[in-house]
C-alpha cells in the first residue's frame, strides 16, 4: 500500500503527542512493507528535497513551516507521490482540505486523523469543513469522536483508534519499586498536578513515596506547591523519562493518579494500566482519561482531591501486580492492525458499520 502521510509539522520542527502519533503510525507501516512518504516542512539540512528515514520518505513541500505556503504547493508535491490513500491531520485543518481536493482528482481516499483543534492554528469553520469533506476521520477517543461529530462529521464515518503501548516492554521490564504512587504528563497549563499534590497532603500522615513524571513549564510551580504542603521530601520530580525508563516505575507502584484537565488520549495512564496499577481519574469534561477506567475494577472516577485521597487509602486493599494482560489489545501491532483495516475499507469503499 502507497500512503502520503499530510502533516507539514514533524517531531523535529513540531514535537507534540499528535505529531508523535503520526509518526509512530508512519514508521510502524513502514516496517510492515507498506510504502509510506511523509509530505511535510524540510527538516533536514542541505538542498535536497526527499530524505528518507526508518522506511519513511520524507519530501519538502516547503523550506520551513509556512502554512499557506505549504498549503498552495502540496497538490504538485502529492500528484507526483501518487498515492493509494491520504492521510491527513487535523492541524493546520487548511492542510487536510487542500489535501482532500488533491485526492479527489487523484480517485484515491482521504482518512483524516483527528486529535484535537487548535484554535490559534485555524478557524471554526475551516475544521469543520476539514471534518466534513474527510473520506473517513479517525479519533483516538470517544471523547474526541464526540467533539468531531460537533464539527459536521457523520457519525458512519467517525472511528476511534486508540493510541499504542509495547507490551512485550511491559512483560519483559524489571520493577523499580521506590514508589507507591505516580502521576505522569507534561507538565503544561493542563497538567492540573496541584490536584494531586493536595491529595498527597491529605495523606501526610501515613507512609508513602511519590514520583511526578514529566517536565514543562508547569514545573516549578509544582515543585514549589510541594514544598508548601510540606510533602517536597516525598514527592520525587523525575523529569522526563522515556519508556524503557518509564515502564519499571510504573510496574514497581501500586496507585497511578490522573487529574489533567485536557487529555484526547491518556497514553501515560494507558502504560499505568498495563503496568497493573490501580487507575485513580479524576473526572474532566476535557479529557478522555475516564473512558479507560469505567467499569474497570482496578480503576476509580473521583472528583476532588478529598475523594482522590480517599481512594488512594481504599485502594491499599486491592494486590499489587507488575502488569495487566487486560490492555494486551493495546499493543502496537494490535492497534496497527486496526488502522490497516481502515485504510483497506476506505480504498475498497466499504464503511465501518
Amino acid at each position: 500500500m502507497r500512503v502520503a502521510v499530510v502533516s507539514m509539522d514533524t517531531v523535529a520542527t513540531r514535537d507534540t503527542p499528535a505529531v508523535r502519533r503520526t509518526r509512530r503510525v508512519a514508521a510502524d507501516l513502514a516496517a510492515r512493507g507498506h510504502d509510506v512518504h511523509w509530505l511535510c516542512a524540510q527538516w533536514w539540512g542541505g538542498e535536497i528535497g526527499q530524505f528518507e528515514q526508518d522506511g519513511i520518505e520524507h519530501h519538502a513541500v516547503t523550506e520551513r513551516p509556512s502554512p499557506g505556503r505549504f498549503r498552495s504547493k502540496l497538490p504538485f508535491v502529492l500528484r507526483r507521490v501518487d498515492p493509494d490513500l491520504v492521510h491527513a491531520v487535523s492541524v493546520p485543518p487548511g492542510h487536510a482540505t487542500t489535501a482532500k481536493t488533491t485526492a479527489a482528482m487523484l480517485r484515491v481516499p482521504l482518512v483524516l486523523d483527528w486529535w484535537e483543534r487548535d484554535p490559534e492554528r485555524g478557524s471554526g469553520r475551516r475544521y469543520r469543513k476539514a471534518a466534513t469533506r474527510a473520506d473517513h476521520v479517525i479519533a483516538p477517543s470517544e471523547t474526541v469522536r464526540t467533539a468531531v461529530r460537533e464539527h459536521g462529521a457523520s457519525d458512519v464515518n467517525v472511528r476511534v483508534i486508540p493510541e499504542s503501548i509495547d507490551v512485550d516492554l511491559v512483560r519483559s521490564a524489571d520493577a523499580d519499586d521506590r514508589f507507591d504512587m505516580v502521576w505522569a504528563r507534561a507538565l503544561d497549563d493542563d497538567a492540573n498536578v496541584g490536584e494531586f499534590l493536595l491529595a498527597l497532603a491529605e495523606l501526610r500522615d501515613r507512609d508513602w513515596r511519590a514520583a511526578v513524571v514529566g517536565d514543562g513549564p508547569a514545573r516549578g510551580d509544582a515543585e514549589r506547591m510541594a514544598a508548601d504542603l510540606r510533602i517536597d521530601d516525598r514527592v520525587h520530580f523525575l523529569g522526563d523519562l522515556d519508556d524503557e525508563e518509564f515502564v519499571p516505575v510504573l510496574k514497581g507502584s501500586h496507585v497511578f493518579a490522573q487529574t489533567a484537565t485536557y487529555e484526547p488520549f491518556a497514553t501515560e495512564l494507558l502504560w499505568a494500566l498495563a503496568c497493573g496499577c490501580v487507575g485513580i481519574v479524576e473526572y474532566q469534561a476535557g479529557s478522555s482519561a475516564h473512558e479507560l477506567v469505567e467499569g474497570l475494577d482496578r480503576g476509580r472516577l473521583v472528583t476532588s482531591p478529598q475523594e482522590l485521597a480517599d481512594e488512594i487509602v481504599a485502594c491499599g486493599d486491592l494486590p499489587e501486580w507488575e502488569r495487566n494482560d487486560g490492555f494486551a489489545g493495546f499493543d502496537h501491532d494490535e492497534v496497527l492492525d486496526e488502522w490497516v483495516d481502515c485504510y483497506e475499507a476506505a480504498i475498497d469503499g466499504y464503511g465501518w458499520l
